[in-house]
């Protein structure tokens, strides 16, 4: 159900959904649906906790790779940003940032996500200090959050799909400054 919400969200957006249209797709019943969601921010949120989910078990098995510190952060980078336009989870997180200002629920869980991927990073970063790959007095927490900002601001033209913006152009950007951001041993 999860997966075609998220298909479905990606195709059309969010405002173009209706609960109706979703059940057709699934051969259910509106009321099913909302029976197990209640709204669209709800059923938007799933979807999205779902699909981050996955994500969340690949970071993890990233940072227990026997990869060298670079390696890793530049894998870090291909998991982060968006496959293309229109890519699903990333539509999702457009359509979460577009309601979170006036809705607590959703920005507290906005807020949640985000930490998992910062904390993940800080980590990946942290392991390469330990390892004497990055500076020692590498600012660990102000580097990833930059980094993730910068990951943000490469994605979303991307998932919008700008004239010149692919996913190569964003890699090859966030390659560039990751370069310059963290200071090697």
């Amino acid at each position: 159900m999860l997966e075609e919400a998220m298909t479905v969200i990606a195709e059309s957006g969010l405002a173009s959904l209706t609960m109706s249209a979703l059940a057709d797709r699934l051969g259910t019943s509106g009321g099913h649906i909302l029976y197990y969601f209640g709204t669209k921010d709800r059923l938007l949120l799933e979807a999205l906790r779902w699909s981050e989910a996955a994500l969340t078990g690949e970071r993890r098995a990233l940072l227990g790779r026997r990869v060298t510190a670079e390696r890793k952060l530049d894998q870090f980078l291909e998991l982060y940003l968006p496959s293309g336009s229109r890519d699903p989870r990333w539509t999702l997180w457009i359509e979460l940032w577009a309601r979170t200002p006036g809705n607590e629920p959703l920005r507290r869980a906005q807020q949640e996500l985000d930490r998992g991927w910062q904390a993940d990073l800080e980590e990946l970063l942290a392991q390469g200090v330990r390892r004497a790959r990055f500076a020692a007095g590498l600012d660990v927490p102000g580097r990833a959050g930059e980094l993730i900002a910068l990951l943000d601001g490469l994605s979303i033209p991307v998932v919008l799909g700008q004239p010149g913006a692919d996913r190569t152009r964003a890699l090859a950007s966030a390659r560039s400054a990751t370069h310059r951001l963290i200071e090697r041993a």
